[in-house]
């Protein structure tokens, strides 16, 4: 196979971008320039290249090694998936903005077509070495911010957060009826039952403890929206609490579904929506802030209720 390897020290008139020097070298298209980036046919200083816009300086040696008779073609951009959009990626951790109606990791019947397995085959498309690995999950009719780790060591850090309660979780709900009080906090063990659904018990009795502060952000037509942050996140912790305390979050057909159901709400969803997840990367321990929008049945549902 005709590999050519060529290499290039950069003189001071030649200080610029990169892919001039790579196109100077190569005499390939413009085009065809970007396809060696893309297939990691570039170095500069002997480290790895994949911007054509980089800068280079007088002394820098640009090399490139690549197949004199093969056309480098950067493949089409990705096709924005349904199931989520990306918010951020580096090498230990996705963040995504999850679309409600999807699983975040399979069940006991095997679901495929989870944000797990997208995120799995995302990164086997990349050729990148990890997997994707869960380290805390929304229900299937929740949208919102969710992260998931790349590798083992990522996961480790990230679960220590959540255990410790170190993560700021801050979600969007539309209730049922007006809560008597602007802000306020529901506090009680939580316990699964047979049926898998979840209910408040006495203190003394076995359970998960689960804090949910709520404050109002609007008052709406027979329903309210509130600005929930968790202490605990236990599962549906949200959806019990509101139930309980006689406002279940709109749609909900498991928590007082009677009670529910608003004439305007149409969405085949619930309205809860993760809106801010807040952590520390798990290996620079960089603080990390990450925002969802309201989605647009939350947004036609509050400009309906002036």
């Amino acid at each position: 196979m005709p590999i050519v390897d060529a290499h290039h020290t950069v003189e001071p008139e030649q200080a610029g971008r990169i892919d001039r020097i790579v196109q100077e070298l190569t005499g390939r298209s413009r085009a065809d320039v970007k396809g060696l980036f893309h297939h990691h046919c570039v170095a500069r200083n002997d480290i790895e290249c994949l911007n054509p816009g980089e800068p280079v300086v007088a002394g820098d040696i640009v090399r490139v090694r690549h197949d004199s008779h093969r056309r480098y073609h950067v493949p089409p951009p990705e096709r924005k998936q349904a199931e989520f959009g990306l918010i951020h990626e580096d090498d230990d951790i996705i963040v995504v903005d999850k679309t409600a109606g999807v699983l975040s990791v399979p069940t006991a019947l095997n679901e495929g077509n989870t944000l797990l397995d997208l995120l799995t085959a995302r990164i086997a498309r990349q050729r990148r070495r990890g997997r994707a690995i869960a380290v805390h999950r929304l229900d299937r009719g929740t949208s919102g911010v969710l992260v998931f780790a790349k590798h083992q060591r990522a996961a480790d850090g990230l679960q220590t957060q959540f255990r410790e309660h170190n993560v700021n979780r801050e979600y969007a709900a539309i209730v049922a009826g007006r809560l008597r009080s602007s802000t306020g906090t529901f506090q009680s063990r939580l316990r699964t039952g047979k049926d898998l659904r979840r209910f408040s018990v006495p203190d003394d009795e076995p359970g998960e403890d689960a804090v949910t502060h709520y404050r109002v952000e609007q008052e709406l037509d027979r329903a309210t929206l509130v600005r929930v942050t968790l202490e605990t996140g236990r599962r549906n912790q949200i959806r019990v609490h509101f139930a309980e305390a006689g406002h279940p979050v709109l749609g909900d057909d498991k928590y007082e579904p009677a009670a529910a159901r608003h004439k305007r709400w149409k969405a085949k969803r619930f309205a809860l929506h993760a809106a801010v997840l807040g952590f520390a990367h798990p290996l620079s321990n960089r603080a990390m802030r990450f925002e969802s929008p309201l989605p647009p049945e939350f947004v036609q549902f509050v400009a309906g209720s002036h």
